[in-house]
């Protein structure tokens, strides 16, 4: 089971981000399932594909060319966790700052519990500052 769930979360950096298949959103996180770590606040969540993909909108509106390098990962039975970096130029407007042309890379930690096949949970630690200080917002 913990080699098929990391593959599942390959796919997901590797479809959802580095492809930017809108489509393997509602593939891979369950309808129900609840993602932490992403909004505005620290503590927010977002609700299954509806909540997350304006979100993905804007983020790969901002760096289309985005790519996730998955550094390490662990899996133990349901949960898998990824050290992951993330590169790319911030060419769009789509973040509420004008494209930069800055190129950005950054770090995160994600933490996913599957179940049936589906994210049903994650929890993100971002550096969303070290990103923000690249493009001009702190």
């Amino acid at each position: 089971m913990s080699e098929e769930n990391k593959a599942l979360m390959r796919r997901w950096f590797e479809e959802v981000w580095n492809k930017q298949r809108f489509e393997a959103v509602e593939e891979l996180f369950a309808a129900d399932g609840v993602a932490y770590g992403l909004g505005p606040e620290a503590k927010s969540s977002m609700n299954g594909p509806a909540d997350f993909k304006p979100f993905h909108a804007n983020f790969c509106g901002a760096f289309p060319d985005l790519k996730v390098v998955v550094e390490d990962m662990i899996a133990e039975g349901d949960k898998v966790a990824s050290r992951i970096t993330v590169r790319g130029q911030h060419t769009g407007d789509h973040l509420g700052v004008a494209a930069s042309q800055a190129p950005v890379e950054f770090t995160g930690m994600v933490i996913v519990r599957i179940k049936d096949g589906k994210f049903v949970e994650a929890w993100n630690n971002i550096d969303f500052m070290q990103l923000n200080q690249q493009i001009g917002l702190a």
